[in-house]
């Protein structure tokens, strides 16, 4: 069985022809599956009986599906989903007032190994494909507002789940380009983030692609000693090599760099620290996201009081570098940034 989730219009009306259907077949699964989040065949009433046979024979929308919605008391909902082959990712949904936000994941656990984060404890289990990726919004998307519901207002995504995007790059890429039609989804790269730990060839890479979401560089330290122990991949690529891309990454007129600073009680939060970040951006123009660490048992750190991260805020933005401190959401039900670690698959 084929999943027809991530394909393109042109690779639908390709696989229309392939059951000996018209091209204009295609494109009317195409608008059914993307335009109006349709994940069944038989309510494609557009389409004949016999075809809808056929796909049901041939063919499955996606084999994603809902193993349990956790629901806290700020309106975050955490999505624990089961994939085709029984592994789990997580997605989560933020709403807001004037948009919502949804955190997506692009690998099955994560091979980065940052030690401030859930997820890497589960360690790597595999990419997910553009297919499954899209899943996620779709899934979230249908639960909230009902299917093929028009939202609201505006859709922000993150690719601050489970994964390091850099290292499921086509995935992510492809991902990317078909929810941005708008003859589809409709979701413009303007509205997207990717985030990476700094995977230092694909930003040059990502730098140049022609549909181009925000970036978002994971940092949380100011110098090598320190960041290779917190987060392993600067063994392999540098501060200093990731510094230089980011010097080197082409920005629109209005465009910055977001870079995410976890804040660890005693251990990256200092002035000194904050002087030091400071100087390590100078040049670049960036936003700083100061993110309160979300503990864990099994996570050696603590968070760093409200006050410390305060007074590290000031001397950032006391030397024009804007800096926000990002409201935690779902901690009550772990949905919270550095939370997601698909429990029930960790304890399997």
């Amino acid at each position: 069985m084929i999943s027809l989730l991530g394909k393109t219009e042109a690779e639908l009306i390709e696989f229309a022809a392939r059951l000996g259907e018209a091209a204009f077949r295609g494109r009317q699964i195409y608008q059914w599956i993307y335009a109006r989040r349709a994940l069944d065949f038989d309510q494609m009433t557009e389409l004949s009986k016999p075809l809808r046979e056929k796909l049901n024979q041939s063919a499955t929308i996606t084999e994603t599906t809902i193993e349990r919605v956790f629901y806290s008391a700020d309106g975050t909902r955490r999505y624990l989903l089961r994939l085709g082959d029984g592994r789990e990712a997580e997605a989560v949904f933020m709403p807001e007032d004037r948009r919502d936000t949804i955190c997506i994941s692009c690998q099955v656990g994560c091979a980065v190994g940052c030690k401030f984060c859930m997820t890497a404890q589960l360690g790597v289990k595999r990419n997910m494909t553009a297919g499954e990726i899209i899943s996620q919004v779709v899934i979230v998307l249908n639960e909230v507002y009902g299917e093929g519901s028009e939202t609201p207002h505006g859709t922000n995504l993150v690719f601050m789940g489970m994964g390091e995007s850099f290292l499921n790059y086509q995935e992510v890429m492809q991902s990317i380009r078909v929810m941005a039609d708008q003859k589809g989804l409709s979701i413009s790269p303007k509205r997207v983030t990717v985030s990476t730990s700094g995977i230092v060839p694909r930003i040059y890479e990502f730098a140049n692609e022609v549909v181009r979401p925000h970036l978002a560089i994971s940092l949380s330290s100011t110098n090598e000693e320190q960041r290779n122990d917190l987060m392993p991949i600067n063994r392999k690529y540098t501060l200093a090599e990731l510094m230089k891309a980011c010097r080197e990454y082409p920005l629109d007129e209005r465009e910055r760099l977001t870079f995410e600073y976890v804040m660890l009680a005693e251990v990256n939060d200092s002035d000194e620290d904050a002087r030091r970040l400071v100087r390590l951006l100078n040049g670049i123009r960036a936003k700083v996201n100061l993110i309160p660490h979300n503990p864990a048992p099994e996570l050696p750190y603590k968070a760093s009081p409200i006050e410390r991260i305060l007074a590290f805020q000031k001397i950032l933005t006391d030397k024009d570098v804007p800096a926000f401190i990002r409201r935690p959401r779902g901690q009550d039900i772990s949905a919270a940034c550095g939370q997601l670690a698909a429990r029930q698959q960790a304890q399997a």
